[in-house]
């Protein structure tokens, strides 16, 4: 365990995994942002990606177990995004659908900016939004974080409008 929450446990992510993340990986409503759900290998290298920044940085992303139940419900945690050639620690979240509008994302979110700002010492921690996504720019800004600047992601062949949304630690 990562981190722990009311209702959350934060952990790696292991092999044994892979269903619970094509869950919500190879589900195109929740993938919008990235012009769709990912296939079987996309979500392998995911898998690979997280497990790989555990040992690189000790942090990525990880799954959100909800404790009432040990169902695993998505992902949040921290990785470096580059944006415009600097650099940034953002946090990130994917959740099931059956998990929207319960509060999870921002009690997640939280949490690791706390782990961030206190674990980490980190002076600013992001998070990258696309410019249709409005439920996670929500979650941003109760996470305290402002719209700094909007930029261009090019992705899967699309030009895609993003947000970065900053908060400094205190």
């Amino acid at each position: 365990m990562i981190l722990e929450t009311e209702r959350l446990i934060l952990r790696e992510w292991t092999n044994e995994d892979l269903p619970s993340l094509r869950s919500f990986l190879q589900d195109s409503e929740v993938m919008y942002a990235y012009e769709g759900a990912f296939s079987d290998e996309e979500v392998e290298n995911w898998l690979a990606w997280n497990q790989s920044l555990y040992q690189s940085d000790g942090y990525g992303l990880w799954a959100l177990v909800r404790k009432e139940d040990q169902t695993v419900i998505g992902e949040c945690g921290l990785t470096k995004q580059i944006v415009e050639e600097e650099t940034y620690l953002e946090i990130g979240y994917h959740l099931i659908k059956d998990a929207w509008h319960e509060g999870y994302a921002i009690e997640a979110a939280t949490a690791v900016k706390s782990y961030a700002f206190e674990i980490l010492q980190a002076s600013e921690v992001i998070s990258v939004i696309r410019d249709t996504n409005l439920p996670s720019m929500n979650v941003a800004i109760r996470n305290g974080m402002t719209a700094k600047k909007r930029f261009i992601k090019h992705y899967r062949g699309h030009t895609m409008p993003h947000f970065l949304f900053a908060v400094k630690s205190k």
